[in-house]
């Protein structure tokens, strides 16, 4: 038998098949590929070269536009010409520059065909042409730079005013800033202590101002006890809004035996034309941050803006018997020229407005035996167990009156007494507030920048705990008060509503004022039942109160969907979250027609009034609200949050730079 040759066999003819195979796919592959790289190479090539030559022709046109407007001298005037000068095409990139744009702007180094955004960022080429002068910066150098359109492109000119704006930017930082600093506690500290005690504390607090002053570069002068004017400048002001005037809490750090600290409020006076009037803008700010409380700097710049900083901690309680009879004195005379009476509060009125326009309604009607009339919107109202007792309590008399009516009756004698709010924004009817001349405001609520000006009498005590308790003090006051059961337990119910039943922001005067109206008859569990709910507003607070959301100290809660009482059911469901471990500040929402309102509340570490305010709404440091038009239940949630995260930012900021 013959031995096989392995080269002849069929196995070798296929491997060489396959190998040839894989040869020529490859052989092929690498054909293909590099017909596609000479391809696209030559596209490349023709896309540079068209490129090119549309740049080529887009210069050409504009040096020839160029050449048709300016020739000759004219061309030489404008290479020559004293501001610097750039012709730039359609897409910005710059074609022509004259010898000054070369010198000042682009230091001698080539710029044609660069962007001219290079030169004028952030703004754009289409801002400068559509304005009638635009601020840039380039490198070290300030310009102003105008525009004008041309046919092929545009023109820029650049008009350096570095020095003048260094002169304006010296001018504005060195302008007078005028403060009004008020040690707005010191009678309260010193009530009980020796006079050295006394002298003590004053001293330490001047000597604070004193040195806050130094370090602005101005200086303090004593106006009168516990008063004193601060001048300084622009420049050091501005860095001390930076740091949120940390003089607030080295004011603080000086106390009155183990708990009462020193507190100062400072009115700010920016951007006024005069120092007369930075004189009035430092006094208007220093009574708004009085009226906020104390402990705080309002700043009043144009335009009659504010801006709030401090306000953290809680008004102190005045005891000042005499001032509260000063301004009843005054009430009851002008009360006693009017020849009728209206007495209005806050729209959607509560349990405290209500009672505090009753007891003013007691003090017109019964004791100074004017015609008086309480106006309210009857549908609105959420204060219905106090209007139905007083009106099954004089059957025959008209007490409750609509705005329209009053507006009816109202003459140039006519009084107004507003209650429970100052902000013209708020009251339950503003053309009847227009239309009355003669207005007096009674309210307890930190002072708000559109408040009602040029009052009679604007009796106004942030620290109070409620209306009820002011007008309870005016009541003891004027002449021999005709005050009943039914009087006495509406503006009992107004105290125990705003302080929640005797909880927060109560004070001595709190519990005299209580006391009074309990010998005057008031029934605690009468005035109990005035706040009993029906089972439907029960369940829908509580579901409220399930649906909350809890994040960090602060807890969130929103409802959907408007039932009849569901302003009363919100507001017991923010009280209600605040009973919950760590939680010290409570916000509901809920809607009300085409507006989403908020309910805020706090057991005192956090001013939910901050919080509010920078929502568009205000109220105080432990009860607060605003109301958002145009908003969803979950946008409104939404800028809620947002609010809170940037309260809690500058809280924490301040924790930081105090440390």
């Amino acid at each position: 038998m013959k031995r096989k040759v392995w080269a002849s066999s069929p196995v070798f003819f296929v491997i060489s098949a396959v190998l040839l195979l894989t040869a020529g796919i490859s052989w092929f592959w690498n054909i293909v590929v590099f017909t596609a790289e000479i391809t696209l190479a030559a596209a490349s090539i023709a896309a540079v070269l068209i490129a090119n030559r549309h740049f080529k022709a887009h210069i050409a046109f504009a040096f020839k536009s160029v050449g048709e407007v300016l020739t000759g001298d004219r061309y030489r005037s404008l290479r020559q010409f004293a501001l610097p000068v750039a012709v730039i095409g359609e897409a910005g990139d710059i074609i022509w520059v004259n010898d000054m744009f070369l010198d000042q702007v682009s230091a001698n180094r080539e710029c044609r065909g660069d962007n001219i955004l290079k030169f004028i960022y952030p703004a754009t080429t289409e801002q400068v042409l559509s304005a009638g002068g635009t601020e840039v910066t380039f490198g070290s150098r300030q310009y102003t730079v105008f525009g004008i359109r041309t046919e092929a492109g545009s023109v820029l000119y650049f008009l350096d005013d570095t020095a003048f704006q260094e002169i304006s930017r010296n001018y504005e930082e060195s302008r007078t800033i005028v403060m009004l600093a008020s040690f707005d506690n010191r009678e309260e500290l010193t009530r009980d202590s020796s006079s050295s005690e006394e002298t003590r504390i004053a001293s330490e607090v001047e000597e604070v101002l004193a040195r806050w002053a130094q370090g602005l570069g101005g200086f303090l002068k004593r106006m009168s006890s516990g008063r004193y004017l601060i001048l300084t400048d622009e420049a050091h002001l501005r860095t001390e809004m930076k740091k949120r005037f940390p003089v607030l809490d080295s004011v603080r750090a000086i106390k009155a035996g183990d708990r009462l600290s020193a507190t100062v409020s400072v009115g700010v006076a920016r951007g006024a034309k005069t120092l007369q009037e930075a004189d009035d803008w430092a006094r208007n700010a220093l009574n708004m941050a009085l009226g906020r409380g104390g402990d705080q700097v309002a700043v009043k710049q144009a335009n009659d803006t504010y801006e709030f900083f401090g306000g953290l901690s809680n008004g102190v309680e005045k005891r000042d018997s005499v001032r509260t009879r000063v301004f009843a004195a005054s009430i009851s005379d002008d009360i006693k020229e009017s020849d009728v009476v209206f007495v209005m509060g806050h729209k959607y009125s509560d349990l405290d407005c209500v009672g505090a326009a009753i007891g003013m309604w007691n003090v017109a009607c019964k004791t100074l035996r004017r015609p008086s009339y309480i106006v309210l919107n009857l549908t609105q109202s959420l204060a219905s167990p106090q209007i139905t007792a007083l009106q099954n309590a004089y059957p025959d008399e008209k007490i409750f009156m609509s705005p329209q009516e009053a507006q009816m009756l109202a003459t140039s004698r006519s009084m107004l007494v507003v209650v429970d709010t100052h902000s013209q924004d708020f009251v339950e009817s503003a053309e009847l507030l227009k239309t009355v001349p003669r207005v007096v405001v009674i309210d307890h609520h930190r002072m708000m920048v559109r408040h009602i000006e040029n009052a009679l009498v604007f009796f106004h005590e942030p620290y109070a705990s409620s209306t009820c308790e002011m007008v309870t003090d005016l009541l003891q006051y004027i002449g021999d008060s005709k005050l009943t059961q039914t009087e006495a337990e509406a503006l009992l119910s107004g105290i125990m509503l705003d302080t929640k039943n005797f909880v927060l922001k109560t004070g001595a005067r709190t519990f005299e004022a209580a006391a009074y109206l309990r010998r005057k008859g008031a029934d605690t569990v009468s005035v109990k039942r005035m706040f009993s709910d029906s089972i439907d507003a029960y369940k829908a607070k509580y579901k409220i109160v399930s649906n909350a959301e809890i994040f960090g100290r602060f807890a969130v809660a929103s409802t959907e969907h408007e039932f009849p009482d569901i302003r009363i059911a919100s507001a017991q469901a923010a009280d209600e979250l605040l009973s919950i471990q760590g939680i010290e500040a409570s916000f509901v929402l809920f809607p009300a027609g085409d507006v989403i309102n908020i309910s805020a509340r706090s057991l005192g570490d956090v001013n939910v009034q901050l919080i509010m305010e920078t929502l568009g709404g205000g109220g105080h440091l432990t009860m607060a609200g605003a109301q958002l038009s145009g908003l969803s239940v979950s946008e409104a949630r939404d800028r809620l949050i947002a609010a809170i995260r940037d309260f809690t930012e500058k809280a924490s900021n301040h924790t930081n730079e105090k440390s």
